[in-house]
């Protein structure tokens, strides 16, 4: 890690990744993104993750978008955005294509950038204090079609047109309604909330929950771009398993089953 400012942690079978620049409303800087892309292959690498996390440090945000304050120094030239804007996608397709279920605990603002970072997980389990927006209409920011297109499939093409259109917030209620998050809870219910969702997700089938994920990914593209043949390839290896053996004997026995993703 080159900065203090991206904290990964472990509980047992689920990675954690802070943001933490609470001063700036967790905003990001070029090497948040550089560190987050890398906490996230780490986590993969190490075999045995079956779930992440990603939250904000502090009360008031998960994400607020771009720290503007280090545009000087990190977007002062073509090439410095270029190589902003690299590592930026570099981060969110990691995210969005990690074999791993990812979780945003969204406590507070999810801005700009910060929500498209929520978007890029697959569950977004929001605090009734948090907050919605983009804001590149009263920036006068283009957004090329690629970066509305995750936000075009959540919500679909109305609901993402009144988001960039009004630049407003959305709070949490009206966020739930759109289909931008999973579920609204109470801000001190929400460490308990993602608690569950992370034991819950831990302890069931890897193989199977990576054949889902990949079944989903696959099936956002266009038809003619989906490799069916990886989804069936991920569905065999299911059926090929110890863990559909243990599934099938923990069922008859009455117990808890124990899967190894194997």
């Amino acid at each position: 890690m080159t900065t203090d400012q991206i904290i990964t942690a472990r509980d047992g079978a689920v990675g954690y990744i802070t943001f933490n620049n609470p001063d700036r409303h967790n905003a990001m800087s070029l090497d948040m993104w550089r560190d987050g892309e890398a906490a996230i292959r780490e986590f993969v690498e190490a075999g045995d993750v079956r779930v992440i996390v990603l939250t904000g440090a502090g009360e008031k945000a998960f994400v607020a978008g771009a720290d503007i304050s280090k545009f000087g120094k990190e977007r002062d030239s073509k090439a410095a955005v270029d190589e902003y804007n690299v590592a930026v996608k570099t981060f969110q397709d990691t995210l969005t294509l990690v074999p791993i279920p990812t979780i945003a605990k969204i406590g507070g603002y999810a801005i700009g950038g910060g929500l498209a970072i929520a978007l890029c997980c697959d569950i977004r389990i929001a605090s009734d204090d948090s907050r919605f927006a983009v804001p590149a209409a009263k920036l006068g920011l283009g957004y090329a079609a690629a970066g509305i297109e995750r936000l075009m499939q959540i919500v679909g093409p109305s609901f993402a047109m009144e988001i960039f259109y009004t630049a407003r917030q959305f709070d949490a209620s009206e966020a739930l309604t759109m289909g931008l998050i999973n579920r609204v809870v109470p801000r001190a219910e929400l460490p308990t909330i993602c608690d569950d969702y992370t034991r819950r997700i831990s302890g069931n089938a890897p193989l199977t929950i990576r054949a889902v994920k990949t079944a989903v990914t696959e099936n956002l593209k266009a038809p003619a771009d989906r490799n069916l043949a990886l989804c069936a390839e991920q569905v065999a290896a299911c059926f090929a398993s110890e863990d559909y053996k243990e599934g099938r004997t923990a069922f008859m026995e009455k117990r808890p089953p124990q899967f190894t993703g194997k």
